[in-house]
């Protein structure tokens, strides 16, 4: 089986799934990793990537550093403006999304819950779904979104789009990689009790897990199964 995770910011692909990456290509499935936006310039007032650069490198690096843990066997960055999608023309998105599933055929897509706070996460929601619209001979045979500490759950409820998981993948063995790669991400993790705390990672995992039977998992919803 071939995977691919489609991300808005370097960490995003961790906190969403990175037990079941872990687990994952342990099975010995190839998981590709695309990362949207760079992850650093929606942090001042006007965006120049200039004076970020460092920072910018810095998050890249500590994406490959995070996907080497788990066994990715490829990370890319398409490095559009951070928290700013939707200043980007979606067809945009969508063609570089197009683009990487025609490289890498892959039979499961994931990306990220349409109802997230972030705008990045909205947009790339669209743009995957419409990347992986119905059409013969797609690859894609199983769509899934997944959760984001620190944004999914902090959309507002009078959205009506909470994320209500109807798929759990057991990541007993490999919460530990999980949260070895997020220690990575040193810059981006928060101090407990921010619920982008390594500690909160783990309380979620288990507290998915225990809804389920299991140890520890991650949550997803199932949009689209072909098969």
């Amino acid at each position: 089986m071939k995977y691919l995770i489609i991300a808005a910011n370097p960490d995003d692909e961790i906190l969403g799934c990175g037990g079941s990456i872990a687990k994952w290509t342990h099975e010995g499935n190839d998981v590709h990793i695309l990362i949207m936006a760079e992850g650093a310039t929606s942090r001042d007032f006007q965006r120049d990537r200039n004076v970020k650069q460092t920072e910018i490198s810095d998050l890249k690096s500590s994406a490959k550093a995070a996907s080497k843990i788990l066994g990715v066997k490829s990370i890319d960055f398409a490095d559009y403006p951070d928290n700013r999608m939707d200043s980007i023309d979606l067809l945009d998105v969508v063609k570089s999304v197009e683009n990487k599933i025609d490289l890498i055929e892959p039979d499961v897509v994931i990306t990220h819950h349409i109802g997230d706070l972030n705008i990045d996460h909205q947009i790339i929601h669209r743009a995957v779904t419409t990347a992986c619209r119905p059409q013969p001979n797609q690859f894609v045979k199983f769509l899934l979104s997944f959760e984001v500490a620190s944004s999914t759950e902090w959309q507002s409820p009078s959205a009506n789009l909470n994320f209500n998981p109807n798929w759990f993948e057991d990541i007993s063995s490999t919460l530990n990689l999980k949260l070895n790669a997020l220690e990575v991400y040193s810059s981006e993790m928060r101090d407990w009790p921010h619920s982008r705390s390594l500690k909160a990672v783990d309380h979620l995992a288990k507290w998915r897990g225990a809804t389920v039977g299991i140890e520890a998992a991650e949550a997803f919803m199932l949009i689209k199964k072909i098969g």
